[in-house]
């Protein structure tokens, strides 16, 4: 498997997508677009698309910010989807992918900035995929968007303060509002970029304080973000062998 990861900032890192990638020992390769590397030309060789977050949102342009291409990116990934690959967005990731087919992204209900629980909804509950989340899971946030949905999405998961969480565009693409992919590393870089957000957002109902975040739980969503993209995989190569050469 060739997995390729477009990171918008170095503190929006991969974390448990690039644990996965490394256990599972796939070959990966990064457009990290805030350091100036450029997204690839094509998806021949990408098997698995991953469109991680960033403070941009898709309505954010190049004169706001020259190293984030919106409509390059949806691009891609609308190529991706053309040709039969699996493509997962995370945070902004979600939003570009339904952006890139036709559905605008929308405000959340309430900003979220910590660890809270996920719901599956009755079709999270029959999806296989997301068999690991059980009943519930506490996972991680950091948004005030949330994903567009297009007539045939399906959402697989709400929290209290967003009723998108989780979003099943088809089979093989999924955007996820939260951050199943957060670990102690990642949120700690997220914190020391934030500083004047959190001031800003202090005592809102979901969004918890610096402390609390350095003291949440991530190895239990990281294991059933793991078990996703497992089942993600073997769909993936299931539908490659179903498709006549």
């Amino acid at each position: 498997m060739n997995i390729h990861f477009i990171i918008h900032e170095a503190f929006e890192a991969p974390g448990a997508f690039e644990a996965w990638a490394r256990d599972r020992g796939q070959t990966v390769s990064r457009s990290r677009v805030y350091a100036g590397e450029s997204l690839p030309e094509g998806v021949g060789d990408i098997d698995l698309l991953v469109v991680f977050g960033g403070p941009q949102s898709p309505a954010t342009t190049l004169a706001e910010c020259p190293h984030f291409d919106a409509r390059a990116e949806m691009a891609l990934i609308n190529l991706a989807i053309a040709a039969g690959k699996a493509v997962v967005g995370v945070c902004l990731g979600a939003q570009l992918i339904g952006e890139a087919l036709g559905a605008s992204h929308a405000r959340s209900p309430e900003p979220e900035i910590g660890s809270f629980p996920i719901a599956l909804t009755r079709d999270g509950r029959t999806n296989p995929k997301f068999a690991a989340l059980g009943d519930g899971l506490a996972v991680g946030h950091w948004h005030g968007d949330m994903p567009g949905l297009t007539p045939g999405a399906t959402v697989i998961a709400v929290s209290e303060g967003c009723p998108r969480q989780i979003v099943e565009y088809t089979p093989l693409v999924y955007g996820f509002q939260c951050h199943m992919e957060f670990t102690r590393d990642v949120v700690e870089g997220l914190i020391a970029a934030s500083t004047d957000e959190l001031r800003r957002l202090a005592g809102r109902p979901f969004v918890q304080p610096p402390d609390v975040l350095r003291a949440s739980s991530y190895g239990a969503m990281n294991e059933a973000l793991f078990a996703f993209l497992d089942a993600l995989v073997s769909d993936y190569i299931g539908h490659k062998t179903a498709i006549p050469a």
